[in-house]
């Protein structure tokens, strides 16, 4: 069966989403004259969600599931490359340079920052800072505050110019990053892929190999690792433990013991010769998931001192390369180049059971991010795409475990949910 809902303009969707409703209409911007000194990202307590099940949505249930697709955001130059969550703003980052911030919860353009330094490819967030990785191998910081006119404000640059200074005039301190050229080991020699945060430090992963340490308080550099024989693709933190993803066809896990260097706790083996595109946890740090270009998700449990991890599923998720993943809970979310996304739910062993693809998306999806914020039992899933826009969905937290019955089919003025 194929469940079909017509997705109005993006005005439309915006005015008439009935889910997210503000506290109050002044509530919906920020005062930069506010004598309030407050350099915490502005929360989401701020506005309230009215009870979803007095709202009746156009998707039909299918044994207890049923998905809404509550608007599309465009404004994008260039196809979505990342998505992150900052207290009441979604942050969006593409290949063209520039960094939009929507407002919650009504999805209007709220400001951009960042144009022109450089393609960004990741964005992690921190306390009243955000911290992006751009193709020029660059990390930024950007710090976040509603007493300030530039709520977001560019403070530094990775490496900071005192760890420059404090590492430039020794040798040691240089490494060969290619024939005839060398690099300070605190700087990235390509693009920064993927950051994440663990602990007070910054990880980022890099097309360079390394994966570099940065420690959040004086944004030092304090480690470089050889994690991989290829690009690193994606990074995930859980219960002090790194994980690693590289297109050599490896997961590694890292941890930090004291005050030593992290040291390498285990490689988790995908398929060979595949490269592995994404990797997510669990809240519990129990299950590892890593997806790549074959398409297949696998998974780990780990034990329960996270220094060993045991396969156990195998699961062909999508006809084309894996692009991105998001958990929340027990349910996984994948996004393809096949331009579909997948809901998984998360069953005994680990074993992944499939609940539906949403389709809508008229490129491959490049990223995900699942809100925690439940709303009427279920939760918001943000996705961006090659596309160059933006969608959002509503996912149910119960699922259906029936067999796929048919296949869904989208074109400019409807967008399919097929459900299972």
């Amino acid at each position: 069966m194929v469940l079909t809902t017509m997705v109005p303009s993006m005005q439309e969707a915006v005015l008439s989403t009935p889910l997210l409703l503000s506290a109050s209409a002044s509530s919906r911007s920020i005062s930069s004259t506010s004598s309030e000194v407050d350099d915490s990202p502005p929360a989401s307590h701020r506005f309230e969600l009215q009870d979803v099940t007095k709202y009746e949505f156009p998707c039909k249930t299918l044994c207890g599931f049923s998905c809404k697709s509550l608007a599309v955001l465009s404004g994008h130059i260039g196809s979505v490359s990342c998505l992150a969550l900052c207290g009441e703003f979604i942050l969006s980052a593409s290949q063209g340079k520039d960094i939009i911030v929507w407002q919650q919860p009504d999805l209007r353009q709220f400001t951009k920052f960042g144009q022109g330094d450089g393609s960004v490819k990741a964005f992690v967030t921190v306390g009243n800072k955000v911290f992006t990785a751009h193709q020029d191998s660059r990390i930024r910081v950007w710090k976040v505050s509603r007493s300030s006119e530039n709520v977001f404000k560019l403070v530094d640059t990775l490496p900071t110019t005192k760890d420059y200074l404090g590492k430039f005039m020794k040798q040691s301190n240089y490494v060969q990053t290619r024939r005839h050229h060398k690099r300070l080991w605190i700087e990235h020699a390509d693009s920064i892929s993927c950051l994440t945060v663990c602990n007070g430090l910054i990880y980022s992963g890099s097309w360079d190999k390394t994966l570099k340490v940065w420690r959040v308080s004086d944004l030092k550099c304090l480690e470089s690792i050889k994690a991989h024989d290829d690009a690193i693709n994606s990074l995930v933190a859980s219960k002090g433990v790194v994980y690693s993803a590289s297109a050599d066809g490896k997961i590694k896990a890292w941890r930090k013991e004291g005050k030593t260097s992290h040291s390498l706790q285990g490689i988790l083996e995908g398929h060979k010769d595949v490269s592995l595109n994404t990797v997510v946890v669990s809240e519990d740090g129990k299950w590892v998931y890593g997806a790549g270009s074959d398409g297949f998700v696998m998974g780990w449990e780990g034990n329960s001192d996270f220094v060993s991890w045991k396969l156990v599923s195998e699961t062909k998720a999508h006809h084309m390369a894996i692009l991105c993943m998001s958990l929340m809970g027990e349910f996984l979310c994948s996004g393809s180049a096949d331009k579909t996304i997948g809901i998984w739910k998360r069953e005994a062993y680990g074993k992944l059971c499939k609940v539906g693809i949403i389709n809508g998306h008229e490129g491959a999806v490049k990223c995900l991010q699942a809100s925690p914020c439940n709303v009427g039992c279920g939760f918001l899933l943000y996705s961006g795409g090659l596309d160059k826009s933006i969608r959002v969905w509503w996912v149910p937290m119960n699922s259906a475990n029936n067999k796929d019955t048919s296949t869904a089919a989208d074109n400019t003025d409807q967008k399919s949910i097929a459900l299972y």
